[in-house]
């Protein structure tokens, strides 16, 4: 996947020992440091860097060669999977948020709808598919191998009950939502799109114990820098959680604490 850097070259940004340079995606990771850098960063004695990309790729391998030292975008599955393809080593520091996977349709008012011939889009890569095919499986759309795992491919179907799916990449998704009959969107994205999973999805995640929140990482080894250790404080801030909800309303949750798994 190309580089897909939004506003800002890899080399550019203040180098001065307090600025932290972030790698994060538009919505709402970029868009939550920047209320980080703006409301709560002064008091700490921290600035922020922040770099935005719209992709799931070069802020990891730029963690990865120091060309920023974090990032801010992704969930534990999918860093694992990627460690493991990829030959990095990249670690979570502290969860901050979910963005919970929903299923849309312009053309179906409710699941019972979504019947034989019908076609769902899902996202393509190995870790959203997977948590893709849970959700259809949990609205009793699909029925998957016993035993399928949070990577579950459309091989993992035991029975489709007659439907049919488009695989995408997750950023490809919403923009198809008109050709298909429903899709499964990821929570960043449905905002991007104006869509709320709490309000506007036919079906969507519980945020209480999902695996898939979204966390602060570094590359193993700076976890205890102090201007990462600020950064983390600040993101799970009283101030943060107001903010989350208030500005994404659902959308977006918060979900504070350590990393488990």
């Amino acid at each position: 996947m190309p580089l897909a850097l939004i506003g800002y070259g890899l080399a550019s940004g203040d180098d001065d020992e307090q600025t932290l340079r972030v790698a994060a995606s538009p919505t709402p990771h970029a868009e939550i440091l920047e209320y980080v850098d703006k409301h709560l960063a002064g008091k700490a004695d921290l600035k922020l860097d922040i770099r935005k990309f719209n992709d799931y790729v070069v802020p990891n391998t730029a963690t990865e060669s120091g060309e920023v030292d974090a990032n801010f975008f992704q969930h534990k599955p999918y860093l694992d999977d990627f460690n493991k393809k990829k030959n990095t080593h990249i670690v979570p520091v502290v969860n901050v948020e979910l963005e919970p996977l929903g299923l849309y349709s312009k053309k179906a008012d409710s699941l019972k709808e979504l019947t034989a011939g019908k076609t769902v889009a899902v996202p393509n890569d190995s870790t959203n598919e997977g948590r893709a095919l849970h959700l259809l499986a949990d609205s009793g759309l699909i029925e998957l191998e016993r035993g399928a795992g949070p990577e579950a491919t459309l091989q993992d179907i035991a029975d489709a009950r007659g439907l049919k799916f488009k695989e995408l990449e997750a950023a490809s998704v919403p923009r198809a939502l008109g050709d298909v009959d429903a899709a499964v969107i990821n929570g960043n994205y449905a905002v991007d799109t104006g869509l709320n999973p709490s309000k506007d999805a036919l079906a969507s995640e519980k945020v209480k114990g999902n695996p898939y929140a979204n966390f602060l990482a570094v590359k193993d080894g700076h976890q205890d820098d102090p201007r990462v250790r600020k950064l983390a404080g600040l993101l799970n801030s009283p101030e943060l959680k107001k903010f989350i909800e208030r500005k994404y309303q659902g959308a977006i949750a918060p979900a504070f604490g350590p990393v488990r798994g």
